[in-house]
């Protein structure tokens, strides 16, 4: 990484430790020289990283008017109702919202027309929206959309207007506009949105949850013991310090009611470092976690097993598995949104592999698992993404051989450390 150039960015930004997701407005004056242009990789390591600037609003000779007094104001996401996201009263988020409102789309952002869009939600994140029209002109209309209705992904526009109203507005994006996006976008849908929902009620869906952590944030995990988890390293790292204080919830659409154990214990890779994780990809097959919970809910839902798959099939055995993947999507609601075969498509010799199933956020820890009539083995965690200049994102999965080793240990309590209290720069013991 450009640590010159870090330093200087984070220095003019005032870094400090932020909620997740938390988007970077890039944007502004700076000038940075081409050689040292943050890759998309490096500005996702920020978002999560750095609070929101505050500055003073954008000047429009347009009509519409505002403050920047909400919260939210100034992160690069339009926020007023109507507009935008909603989190912000009507006329609050002004400097996010002005160019939207009166429908001015430019190239004022700094990141404008490197090849990637910049702009939150579908992009990196690091430009305001309505300033990267070049690279983000063909997903102008997925903005502030999602597919969080009941009956998102059934092939019915439920939307009010050009659907039967059953959903609300904005909430039924892949019936209503449809499923083909764009290779520039920054999500995991190479070209066409193929999820589906998942039952929650039934096995293995069941044991797919979300923890939500205690510092912020959530990510997805899946039972592969009566009492242990599977997840991202780095859902749990919150600035450099491990930080496991969560709940995990599961079981959502279960007879009796969702589900819920405290986290208590964790497991890392000894070599998880979360700074040279997000400079590089020397360490992807460092980024998982395995997590105790306080009640043995495997005993009520089950769990699914564990494989390494290249380990037991080899690499082209596991390139033509059939995988089975879901995850608590950022744009799926409260749904279990995933895919049903889809595939590795390539193996890597550091415990990664390359996969083509439509994630996104909050499907990091999310499991890719292989079935075996009745039986499920989780062979994959999904992780983070690889810049592919020409080409579309490749995106990383940790395969299962990179715990393994340490699964039946942990299991059996002979390893772990407590998740009452986070951990700061101490790698964990073998």
């Amino acid at each position: 990484m450009r640590t010159g150039l870090i330093a200087a960015l984070a220095a003019i930004l005032c870094v400090s430790t932020s909620q997740a997701d938390e988007p970077l407005l890039a944007g502004g004056p700076t000038a940075i020289a081409e050689s040292d242009a943050l890759s998309s990789r490096e500005i996702g390591s920020w978002l999560h990283r750095i609070q929101k600037p505050q500055r003073p609003g954008d000047v429009s000779t347009g009509g519409y008017t505002g403050v920047d007094t909400c919260r939210w104001a100034n992160d690069g996401e339009c926020d007023d109702p109507g507009l935008g996201t909603g989190a912000c009263e009507q006329g609050t988020d002004y400097s996010d919202c002005w160019r939207v409102a009166q429908g001015i789309e430019d190239d004022s952002c700094q990141w404008a027309r490197d090849g990637e869009c910049d702009e939150p939600g579908f992009g990196t994140g690091a430009c305001t929206q309505a300033t990267d029209l070049t690279d983000c002109g063909a997903i102008i209309n997925l903005r502030f959309r999602n597919d969080s209705c009941e009956t998102a992904f059934d092939g019915v526009c439920n939307e009010p207007g050009t659907g039967n109203g059953t959903c609300a507005e904005r909430t039924d994006r892949a019936d209503c506009i449809g499923r083909d996006r764009p290779m520039t976008i920054n999500d995991h849908y190479f070209g066409h949105d193929d999820r589906v929902f998942m039952d929650t009620s039934a096995f293995p869906w069941n044991v797919v949850g979300q923890i939500e952590l205690d510092s912020g944030g959530a990510c997805t995990a899946t039972l592969i013991a009566d009492d242990v988890l599977i997840t991202a390293s780095h859902c749990i790292d919150d600035d450099g310090r491990t930080d496991a204080r969560a709940v995990f919830h599961t079981a959502y659409d279960r007879p009796g009611g969702p589900l819920e154990a405290r986290v208590i214990d964790y497991f890392i890779d000894p070599d998880w470092n979360e700074a040279a994780f997000s400079a590089g990809d020397d360490l992807d097959g460092t980024d998982w976690a395995l997590l105790r919970i306080d009640r043995p809910l495997g005993r009520e839902l089950g769990h699914v097993g564990v494989r390494g798959l290249v380990r037991t099939a080899g690499n082209s055995g596991a390139l033509r598995a059939d995988l089975h993947q879901a995850g608590y999507s950022w744009d799926t609601g409260a749904h279990l949104s995933g895919n049903i075969g889809c595939h590795m498509v390539n193996v890597y010799n550091d415990n990664t592999m390359a996969h083509n199933c439509d994630t996104t956020r909050g499907d990091s820890g999310s499991p890719f698992m292989v079935r075996e009539g009745n039986e499920y083995f989780v062979v994959g965690t999904d992780s983070n993404f690889r810049s592919n200049p020409g080409g579309p994102m490749i995106y990383i999965a940790v395969r299962s051989e990179a715990w393994l080793n340490y699964y039946e240990d942990f299991v059996a309590g002979r390893i772990g450390h407590s998740a009452t209290q986070p951990m700061a720069g101490v790698k964990p013991m073998k």
